[in-house]
């Protein structure tokens, strides 16, 4: 009998390359790591890995253990999904992970509609992005997250991972109020390209959709200012201090002085998913937050389609 922990230590091994960074990854000590990988051996009575200059290599065996391990994991994902569907999955905790305009537009919503449908369904939400969220799925410290599309996120034929399409939220230009482009009905993104910007952080997510948004429109940004927080990008917008790029599902953050115009052609959009571990995605309590997460996600959906030009 094989040992599932063991199983998923050597699993994060092959992911990480280092018997220190599956530690980190797992929460464990190197030598608690390589405990688990001595006991895996014995269980095989085959060796696993071997040291390889500053890394470990996997050894033949190993390799066939990794290379059917995700399809393990899915199937006790699975059985636990039927137990819990005997049992109807009236009382359940889940630990949620989003970003925040997730939360805010459809965590939340999603939460107020199951409190009246599902009493008994006790929500933990975590603000996390990409791919730290996906690591915590892995982990099983998070049941559920919603992401954005991006390099590294779970395809939708991941073994590990089933995911669920949620919402494209479409990124409107903001400008000052004084600004030129600002008595415009619509624009083109290429109207921008000589302005200041005020850009999310390096490195997240919707930097590269703003970045990647503006190169499709034949420009590299002159990048002025950045902050992760949507509220403050539009305060500096408002200033007079920059242009920027917001999502739709951030619009209520917009700061006074601020104007907000549609893009013309095919805007850059965030594209939301709910994922979960293989396997897990019908388990009733799970299933069930899904589907508010549908209903949460086309009401935002609705209400941005019908968003005009705003002044505030």
């Amino acid at each position: 009998m094989l040992h599932l922990g063991r199983l998923r230590t050597l699993r994060e091994v092959a992911d990480r390359g280092t018997i220190a960074a599956a530690a980190d990854a797992l929460h464990l000590t190197p030598s608690a790591v390589s405990q688990q990988l001595s006991a895996l051996e014995r269980e095989v009575g085959h060796r696993l890995v071997q040291p390889d200059g500053r890394t470990v290599r996997l050894t033949p065996v190993a390799e066939v253990l990794v290379r059917r391990a995700d399809g393990i994991f899915a199937e006790v994902q699975q059985l636990h999904a039927e137990v819990a569907a005997h049992a109807a999955g009236e009382h359940a905790r889940l630990q949620v992970g989003a970003f925040a305009t997730a939360i805010t537009s459809l965590i939340a919503p999603a939460a107020t509609a199951l409190r009246a449908s599902s009493p008994g369904l006790e929500l933990r939400v975590t603000m996390v992005e990409a791919p730290d969220a996906f690591a915590g799925l892995g982990r099983q410290e998070l049941d559920l997250v919603i992401s954005m599309e991006a390099p590294g996120a779970p395809t939708h034929d991941d073994p590990r991972f089933a995911r669920e399409e949620l919402l494209t939220d479409v990124l409107d230009l903001v400008v000052p109020a004084d600004h030129p482009l600002a008595a415009h009905a619509s624009v083109e993104l290429a109207a921008a390209s000589a302005e200041a910007w005020v850009v999310p952080p390096v490195g997240w997510t919707c930097e590269q959709v703003v970045l990647g948004g503006c190169h499709a429109a034949g420009f590299t940004p002159r990048v002025a200012h950045r902050s992760a927080d949507w509220t403050a990008v539009t305060a500096l917008v408002a200033a007079g201090l920059g242009v920027a790029l917001v999502p739709r599902l951030a619009r209520l953050g917009v700061a006074p002085g601020a104007v907000v115009i549609p893009l013309e052609g095919q805007p850059p959009a965030r594209h939301l998913f709910a994922a979960c571990r293989r396997g897990h995605q019908d388990a009733p309590a799970v299933r069930r937050v899904i589907t508010a997460l549908h209903a949460a996600a086309a009401a935002a959906a609705a209400a941005g389609a019908g968003r005009a030009v705003v002044r505030v």
